[in-house]
């Protein structure tokens, strides 16, 4: 089979690229050529011509002709240079397989652009036409065909070269030209290429921003096709997404300083602390140089794949600026043999390749004795060195894009030579395009390469994170929005001629979403769960018996409700006693019962708050206490009474009757009792949820209608037990064994300091302590009157029951009244 495959591999690099024009071909008759304008050696088969900016190099405007621009050398890139050497690898590997394409051997041309597109345009003619001078509409070499040529690089030469190729369907398979426009099969019907499209790029890179949570950021990109291309798809793709752009700017490659003071103006002045950058690393080196100078740092930098791997990050003058900085780079994968090839090269064994010298002197940092100067400082290059002591890391990106772009050319022709006749397209070169269109296959490396309908391969993509160290200097994912999150229960309102990433939050009942613009209301007895996606039942929270609180506090009220009833049965076995006698006997079975019923109306403060519950329990509370306090109140004043009555010709013999301590009892009582009367007949309490005071929660309680009236009742159980206080405290030093004035003292003292240090207490608890705390100040004043007036009595009793056995038993026929007692 005599045909020409002509691979047109354009390696342009991200510096500026290269100083003279170099032709690379396989010496297949020990011919070297490496000129201006050289063809390979021509030879029965399949050729491959490549297009290769192999060094970086700068347009020279005054050294040109009238036809290619010529370039001086700025320095050799040595990433690219890989890339061409993978291309020899792929084609000197497939041709050692004689089972892959029989009968055919795979040769190539390796044309360099320059990054010049005249020169892009020039060499796609110069390849169609296979010979030293562009010939229109000729072939010179008709014994080898053209089957295909990869390249360029750079989207705006790709875009030339397959305007040219398109109009006689010569496939074309790019490594690097990444423009979304190169997927219309309409004006570009024989493109492909083997790096996903800045279409996918855009959608992953808004993808990124909406995964951290950043809706400010802002754009920066290059003047040129890729970059303006580029940002207006990811400036759609994030406003789409929900986030805005706080600025854009351009990277003007026409200035030298690219415009940089301006831009680190933006930057610096811009609330954003994400941008996003599309820009090759040279032209975005200026920028950041300029916002060292000034100082910009605490930026997050999302790189495109164009300077996402590149050397410019780990420059340690820059990292105060770029650490952190996340990037999509193009997706590496493996090329078995391929470093162990690299390493082995040897400017003596690969004579035909006139890139390898200049190799040489880039990768060991000298100069071959016939280009080495007097003066020079670098030392001579011998040709003996060794690529293994090299640190040079081989890097399978771009690398592997070239690789895979010969192996698809490779398979189309394995396809073609398999097809049976009848069954394939008639006619070069649209025989070889039909089989390119469906190629699909896997490398001996696994990776899987074909082609969709536009021509893009599967988008895969590496997103690198550079950082300082192995654990990073970042602790977390740092913030970059225009206005805080609303939280939940608040809804965001917009600002008028902002974006919309910027608002006020403004509060509202309850809402569903984070940063909700229309809030769904829950239901008062729901609430919105951690996903903020649906209502959940809300906590229900009141001082129920099933609690360890409230099980143990109505323990307590039980328990304690029986020492009255004990007490009071001791009173009645020893009613005849001088100490029960002396104590008014009635008034302190009275005062016995209602502390009975003081330490059972605290049960009435647990349960469920039902309407009954809640009506009763405050008033019955409020009653007892009363009838307690006004039975404290009236021993203390028949105790003043009964000592000032003892004095000669005192008026207050006739009130020494127990209708006195009656009397005082029914008066208090009954003021009370109004007041109870008046609070439950105009603001009565009833049950209610609180669904305020506790985010999630249902506090079940007792509204008390009015709270003017519930102090008003505490307040003149107060006013009782001041009262009572006074006059016991002025009583304490009357004279008799069996004056209770000092008991009556300090049981006013206690009952006041709790109820005292209860308000404040009440007012600060919420839900069920708040009900809490009034019951524990309830048994604790009980507490305080049967500890102190009743106790040290029940003692006594005791005490003189002893007394009274051991004096029997002595046979004294004395009273026991003359003996003397134990001070209260």
């Amino acid at each position: 089979v005599n045909s020409l495959i002509v691979f047109f591999i354009s390696l342009s690099f991200k510096e500026k690229l290269i100083p003279s024009l170099f032709y690379i071909s396989p010496r297949f008759k020990g011919e070297l050529i490496s000129s201006l304008f050289s063809i390979s050696p021509r030879f029965k088969g399949k050729l491959i011509s490549s297009l290769f900016s192999i060094s970086p190099k700068i347009m020279n405007a005054i050294l040109c002709d009238v036809f290619l621009p010529l370039c001086s050398l700025s320095r050799f890139g040595l990433d690219y240079y890989q890339s061409m050497r993978a291309l020899l690898f792929a084609v000197e590997e497939i041709n050692a397989n004689p089972r892959f394409l029989p009968n055919i051997t795979l040769g190539f041309q390796i044309f360099d652009t320059c990054t010049a597109v005249r020169r892009a345009a020039q060499g796609t003619l110069w390849m169609l036409s296979g010979g030293q001078e562009i010939t229109s509409n000729y072939n010179c070499f008709p014994e080898s065909h053209l089957a295909g040529i990869i390249g360029d690089s750079a989207s705006v030469r790709a875009i030339i070269m397959a305007q040219i190729l398109g109009l006689s369907r010569y496939p074309q398979i790019s490594y690097l030209a990444t423009s979304p426009i190169l997927s219309n099969r309409d004006l570009f019907p024989s493109f492909f290429r083997t790096i996903p499209s800045d279409e996918f790029q855009a959608i992953g890179l808004a993808q990124l921003v909406s995964h951290f949570g950043w809706t400010w950021v802002g754009l920066l990109a290059v003047d040129t096709d890729y970059g303006q291309f580029g940002i207006q798809l990811v400036k759609q793709e994030i406003v789409k997404a929900g986030a805005c752009v706080a600025f854009s700017e351009d990277i003007v490659t026409g200035k030298p300083n690219r415009n940089a003071p301006h831009i680190a103006q933006v930057i610096k002045a811009s609330t954003a602390k994400v941008v996003i950058v599309i820009s090759a690393d040279y032209d975005l080196l200026i920028v950041q140089e300029e916002l060292l100078t000034q100082n910009v740092t605490g930026r997050i930098w999302i790189a495109s794949e164009a300077w996402a791997t590149s050397t410019l990050l780990s420059d340690k003058k820059l990292q105060a600026i770029l650490v952190g900085t996340i990037g999509f780079a193009i997706h590496g994968g493996l090329i078995s043999g391929f470093p162990e090839y690299f390493k082995s090269l040897s400017p003596f064994d690969h004579l035909y390749d006139a890139f390898i010298r200049e190799f040489w002197e880039q990768a060991f940092s000298c100069k071959w004795l016939d280009d080495l100067a007097d003066n020079t400082t670098f030392r001579g290059c011998t040709g003996n060195e060794k690529m293994e002591s090299l640190k040079m890391k081989i890097d399978i990106r771009i690398t592997l894009n070239v690789y895979s772009a010969v192996y698809a050319f490779a398979w189309a022709l394995k396809n073609l030579i398999d097809c049976k006749p009848g069954t394939g397209p008639d006619g070069p070169p649209c025989f070889l395009l039909h089989y390119i269109k469906n190629v699909h296959f896997e490398t001996k490396d696994k990776n899987v390469i074909f082609f969709d309908a536009k021509g893009n391969p599967p988008a895969i993509y590496d997103i690198v994170n550079w950082r300082l160290s192995a654990t990073g200097a970042m602790e977390q994912v740092p913030l970059s929005k225009c206005s805080r999150s609303c939280p939940v229960g608040f809804m965001k309102v917009a600002l008028p001629g902002k974006p919309s990433c910027c608002y006020d939050c403004t509060v509202i009942t309850f809402c569903s979403p984070l940063d909700a613009v229309v809030c769904h209301q829950c239901s008062p007895e729901t609430w919105p769960n951690l996903q903020q996606d649906q209502c959940i039942p809300r906590v229900i929270d009141f001082l129920a018996y099933e609690d360890l609180l409230g099980l143990s506090m109505a323990t307590m009220s039980v328990s304690s409700s029986a020492v009255p009833l004990g007490i009071l049965s001791i009173f009645i076995v020893y009613q005849t006693t001088p100490i029960v006698r002396a104590n008014n006997y009635s008034l302190s079975c009275l005062l016995l019962l209602s502390l009975f019923l003081c330490f059972l109306c605290s049960l009435g403060f647990i349960g469920y708050p039902q309407p009954e519950k809640c009506l009763l329990r405050q008033v019955a509370f409020g009653m007892v206490f009363a009838l307690c306090i006004s039975c404290v109140l009236a021993k203390t004043i028949t105790v003043v009474i009964a000592f000032n009555a003892t004095k000669p010709g005192s008026r207050l013999r006739k009130w020494t009757g127990v209708k006195v301590s009656k009397s005082v009892v029914m008066f208090c009582t009954c003021i009370q009792f109004s007041i109870c009367v008046l609070w439950v007949s105009f603001s009565p309490p009833f049950p209610e949820q609180d669904t305020k005071t506790q985010p999630g929660v249902i506090i079940y309680s007792c509204n008390e209608g009015s709270p003017f009236a519930f102090w008003i009742m505490l307040g003149y159980l107060g006013l009782l037990a001041s009262i009572s206080f006074i006059v016991a405290f002025l009583a304490r030093r009357l004279p008799d064994s069996f004056n209770e004035a000092k008991l009556i003292t300090f049981s006013m003292l206690a009952f006041l300091s709790v109820w005292v240090s209860f308000i404040p207490a009440y007012l600060s608890a919420r839900g069920m302590y708040t009900v809490a705390m009034e019951v524990f100040a309830i048994l604790s004043s009980s507490w305080a009157v049967v500890g102190c007036i009743f106790v040290p009595k029940c003692f006594i009793v005791f005490q003189w029951q002893s007394l009274a056995n051991i004096m029997g038993r002595a046979s004294r026929g004395e009273s026991l009244a003359h003996y003397p007692t134990t001070p209260c």
